[in-house]
């Protein structure tokens, strides 16, 4: 009954694809998993209810939700909510404190819900991004400073790397994390810090030219602060294990200063940190066989190639028009799940009559997998009475619509299909997990925006 009640709601949301609304609304862009986290520049629009405003105190308050059901494959039919309130606030000591270019930043979450990936698919990638450290935790506490006349811009304290790199507004147009809020082979090669767990960091942006910037950061690897029970209040760094370096240098533009806006960006990472081997166990044998620990292994590292570029906007004086993103990523050293990834997607700005804020976009990805990857889960096959015939690719698709109800809430009903699901969750299966059709729904309402009407 829970099942067909979600899938009706669904279905419902997705019929809105076609039913074009009355009014012009403003825009709201995510900023990569800042899709859970509102853009600071939004949070201080005049719409917004800010009254420490004056005291040089810009609050944040929000709810993301994301809902999704497999009506089709996976190993059974199932739905799943997953949720996020988020508390912030940022502090401009120029006006408090007389610093100038100082501030200060703060946030806290509170995620909650279930995984549907996890339940009733199978698969190592979830089709609700907001998923995932499950408590109320401090996920931000850190100085950002401004120097050079705002060439040079420098944030320390506590954070994660993916709200920083490997990001861009146009993926969380998605609630699939093969896309949003970052494409997720880097978390699966490496230590690559992810919201809201934070840890010890800094990074730095200099920008060489106005369009050209030179982008790079250290973040603390421990362990710990991927544990379920960790509220981000240790800020211990006992059983830290490294440290992870991402670096980018990048070239960009904006709608200020050009008519099709672009960002073409190479990256990667050095990851000092430990690692659990994909295969071996600590005492050379198959861990998923022999049940053992899997032997601790130390330093990988990543590089990726990343754009996103405007094609069409029929009106410089509007911001609606046609974008073109896409990511490739491959690993350098170390013993890793994935070898390739390879991801595009296409985000129309301005769909119907009156509905410059709304977006229509498709994101499509393609992940390798490594032959360690292979080699682990056909042996858990043939253990189990199967072949050894696992699929190399898993390729993950979806279909959004975002639709900007008012300033303050914007609903997203998305299908989303996945062919040729991984058996991460179901090593013992012995034949393949069906391809599974997803029917989701994402939602976020900003409360400062939503108080300010």
């Amino acid at each position: 009954m829970r099942l067909r009640k979600m899938a009706a709601a669904c279905l419902a949301s997705v019929a809105a694809l076609v039913v074009p609304a009355a009014s012009a609304q403003d825009r709201v862009a995510a900023d990569g998993d800042r899709s859970s986290l509102p853009s600071r520049a939004d949070s201080e629009a005049a719409s917004s209810w800010q009254p420490l405003a004056g005291q040089g105190v810009t609050l944040s308050l929000s709810y993301t939700g994301e809902a999704a059901a497999n009506v089709s494959g996976g190993l059974r039919h199932d739905a799943a909510h997953a949720g996020q309130l988020y508390v912030g606030a940022d502090l401009d000591l120029d006006h408090m404190l007389g610093i100038g270019g100082g501030a200060l930043h703060v946030a806290v979450t509170n995620r909650h819900g279930k995984n549907l990936a996890a339940m009733a698919i199978g698969n190592n990638t979830s089709v609700q991004e907001i998923y995932g450290t499950q408590n109320t935790h401090l996920a931000i506490l850190t100085w950002q400073q401004t120097l050079l006349n705002g060439r040079l811009d420098i944030e320390a304290g506590r954070s994660q790397a993916n709200i920083h790199f490997l990001n861009s507004p146009l993926y969380c147009h998605f609630q699939t994390n093969s896309a949003c809020g970052n494409p997720t082979f880097v978390f699966k090669n490496s230590n690559f810090t992810y919201f809201p767990a934070s840890s010890w960091m800094a990074h730095a942006k200099l920008h060489l030219t106005p369009q050209v910037m030179l982008h790079a950061g250290v973040y603390e690897v421990n362990p710990d602060r991927k544990r379920a029970s960790d509220h981000g209040f240790n800020f211990s760094t006992k059983n830290a294990t490294g440290v992870i370096v991402p670096w980018e240098l990048s070239y960009g533009t904006d709608f200020s200063t050009d008519r099709l806006p672009r960002h073409y960006i190479v990256g990667g990472w050095f990851d000092r940190g430990d690692y659990a081997d994909p295969l071996r166990d600590d005492q050379g044998g198959i861990a998923i066989l022999t049940g053992r620990p899997a032997a601790t292994r130390h330093g990988r590292s990543g590089l990726y190639f990343r754009f996103d570029q405007m094609l069409v906007r029929p009106d410089p004086a509007s911001e609606r028009g046609l974008s073109l993103f896409g990511v490739a990523m491959t690993n350098l050293s170390g013993r890793v799940e994935e070898s390739r990834y390879l991801g595009v997607g296409l985000v129309q700005t301005g769909t119907f009559a009156g509905r410059d804020a709304d977006t229509i976009g498709f994101a499509i990805n393609d992940q390798r997998f490594s032959d360690l990857a292979m080699q682990r889960m056909n042996a858990a096959r043939v253990a189990a009475g199967g072949r050894a015939d696992i699929r190399r690719h898993q390729y993950m698709m979806e279909l959004a619509y975002g639709f900007q109800l008012n300033p303050a809430v914007r609903l997203s009903p998305n299908v989303q299909y996945i062919l040729h699901p991984d058996q991460t969750g179901a090593p013992d299966r012995t034949r393949n997990i069906r391809d599974a059709f997803v029917l989701g729904f994402k939602f976020t309402v900003d409360a400062m925006k939503l108080l300010g009407r």
